[in-house]
């Protein structure tokens, strides 16, 4: 496989990152037990940091909360994640980075933890 750096810009999911600085995102959802990886293929938008170390995937009808391992500088809302992937999928000790607006170097090398599903409520 080919590795590659994929950016994913916190601009294109903007409307979540400023309803999660309001809100916490995964109100109104159902926590699901943890998994390894999170296929990226289909989700309806990248990762993007929506509040300070929290890290949230959109795949649609469910919201996936990534864990970081230790500290990782600059998770906060409107920043830029840098993710080092391999293939579809970002999984547990994947790697990225955290560029800081206005900043052009990147944080030190972060690792994912594991995932978390948030489903919503069935009523």
């Amino acid at each position: 496989m080919m590795r590659r750096i994929v950016t994913i810009a916190a601009i294109a999911a903007l409307t979540l990152t400023l309803s999660a600085a309001k809100s916490d995102p995964f109100t109104g959802r159902v926590e699901g037990p943890p998994a390894q990886c999170v296929d990226t293929s289909t989700t309806m938008s990248g990762p993007v940091i929506a509040g300070k170390d929290v890290i949230v995937i959109n795949a649609g009808r469910r919201l996936w909360r990534a864990k970081v391992r230790g500290q990782c500088v600059g998770i906060q809302p409107f920043n830029t994640l840098l993710i080092d992937r391999w293939g579809s999928q970002v999984c547990r000790n994947d790697r990225f980075r955290v560029l800081q607006q206005g900043l052009s170097i990147p944080s030190q090398w972060c690792f994912f933890d594991g995932f978390v599903p948030y489903d919503r409520v069935k009523k």
